[in-house]
Order: structure tokens, then sequence, then C-alpha cells
């Protein structure tokens, strides 16, 4: 397994969790989360049927009625960096899932077969600035739109950075703390400049001192403080790579223009009559153009040879 070191902490490169998954893997803080999402007052927390999973926990939340299941699959996903595709990756994930359900039945029977209602949702607490709810839906990916899709899924995605969603934060406390924590990290390694190991150590002890996730933090600190070192390396990678992304395209876009502005030229040049020589001239001089470059141009509208005809 690999690990790099960065001084104190061994970071487990291939850790695919996250502290939300960590913290929220305890039935009693998962119930909490739940009720607060749903409105709801379970109280009994071995009614959750739960699995861990990349990024995110599954779960199934059966009634305190006996014998009765309250059949609703839900999928919470805690995101640092904004993922407009969750929709597509939810329908596959679920696809998955529901194979699963029906396994060993067939779905052939003329019997209507009940499978589990599904609920999306993704706590996101990235810094790029999003709206308070926001509600994804897979049909935003489509090539042709429609106002009743025969196939949609719907993700509601929940802003609990600070100033957002204060109900919620307010009704699970241990959520609240969550960010409560991110905020701290935060604070001593982007606005006081500290080296990301040290903010996390310095926010680590910080919150245990103030009742923030203590028991948690005094129970995990060293797992604790790898996952948020990978965590926080991780999210600023992607915000690397979109800027790269965006660039790139913006540079890509700019080029188009540039080869669509010649292309028009050199269609106008040609419906005027000039010769093959005079477009090649009248290109380099103009765009800035060696004559070889200006000659491709040319030759690359198809009509190279028409001009010089003319």
């Amino acid at each position: 397994m690999k690990e790099v070191k960065t001084g104190k902490i061994a970071v487990n490169r291939e850790y695919k969790s996250t502290m939300f998954c960590m913290i929220f893997r305890d039935r009693e803080k998962l119930l909490e989360l739940y009720n607060a999402v749903n409105g709801s007052s379970y109280s009994d927390s071995e009614s959750l049927e739960v699995v861990t999973l990349e990024n995110a926990i599954y779960m199934i939340m059966k009634n305190d009625m006996a014998f009765l299941v309250d059949m609703h699959l839900n999928l919470y996903e805690h995101q640092s960096t904004f993922n407009p595709n969750m929709p597509l990756r939810d329908l596959l994930y679920v696809a998955r899932e529901y194979q699963k359900l029906v396994y060993n039945t067939t779905v052939y029977t003329s019997v209507l077969l009940k499978i589990p209602t599904p609920r999306f949702i993704v706590f996101y607490n990235g810094r790029e600035i999003r709206p308070g709810k926001e509600v994804l839906r897979l049909s935003d990916a489509y090539f042709c739109r429609e106002d009743d899709p025969d196939l949609e899924l719907k993700v509601t995605v929940l802003n609990i950075n600070e100033g957002n969603n204060r109900e919620l934060l307010e009704q699970c406390r241990t959520l609240k703390e969550y960010m409560q924590y991110v905020t701290c990290v935060r604070r001593y390694h982007t606005v006081s400049g500290m080296e990301l190991e040290e903010a996390v150590d310095k926010a680590v002890t910080e919150c245990i001192e103030n009742g923030i996730l203590s028991d948690f933090l005094r129970r995990n600190r060293a797992e604790a403080m790898s996952i948020s070192i990978f965590e926080y390396n991780e999210a600023e990678e992607m915000e690397k790579i979109r800027k790269v992304e965006y660039s790139v395209g913006e540079a890509d876009g700019f080029r188009r223009g540039i080869q669509q502005g010649i292309q028009a030229v050199i269609t106008c040049l040609l419906e005027a009559g000039l010769s093959e020589q005079v477009i090649v001239e009248k290109l380099s001089k103009n765009f800035e153009l060696t004559e070889e470059e200006a000659e491709a141009c040319l030759k690359n509208t198809g009509k190279g040879e028409a001009a010089g005809s003319l």
C-alpha cells in the first residue's frame, strides 16, 4: 500500500474514505444526520442498515414498527469539490444496488417487484461559492433537452459551509462540529499560511480543547489527521486541475475563434476572385502567418485549386 511521508504523519494515498464518512460510520451520529435531513425523530440506531462506500454512506432506514420496513435507499455523500456529474454517478451506483436486490428473482414475472425508494444527498463544503441548496438532474446532461424525460434522477446538494443551511446544522450537532473543524483547518492553513500538517495538528488540538468533535478526535487523532491531510491535498489538486482545464479550454476556444476568422476571410477573398498567391500574401500580413502557414490554411478550405483557377 502506497504511503507518502509528510513530516510526522504517513498519509495513505490509497485511502478513499473521508472525515465525513469516518465520523458518520457511527450509527448514532448517522441517525442524528438522517433525522435532521428528513425532519424525523427515529431513536433506534439499530434500524439503520449501513454500508460505507467510497466517499459515501448508503443506508436503508427501517421503521420503529415491528416487521414493517420503510424502504428508502439513502445515499449520502460529502464533497469538498463540486461535481456536476453526481446524477450520472448515482445512476450507475443505484442500478448495481437494485440488481443485487433482485438477484435470484425474475423481473419478467407478472407480479410487480417492489424496490426501495432512492434519495440522493450531497453535503458540499468546498471553497467554491455555491447556493445553499441546489438540485442536480440527470437530464441536465442530455444532448436533447426534454420537459418530461423518460429517465430522470435528482441529487440534492446541501451547502454546509458557514452561513448556509443553519437549521440543518443546528439540528445535527455532529455535522455542525464537523464544519467547525473544517473551518478551523482552513483558518490555520489558508489564512495563517501554516504548512498543512501543522494546520491540521493545531486544528485538532483546538477542537478537542473546545469540545468540538472532542471524543472522536481523541480516539482517532492519527487517522483523522492522515485523512484530513489527504482530503485537503486532494481538494487543492482538483482545484488546480480545474483551473488548468479551464485555461486549456479558453485557449482552445481562442484558437478555434482565430481559425474560424481565417476561414471566413479566405471565403470572402475567394468569392472576390483573388488569386491564391494574393490570398496567401493577405493572410500572412493580416494574421502574422508564415507563407507556409497561410498556404496550409488556404489548402484546408478545400478550395485551393479553385482559387488558383480564378
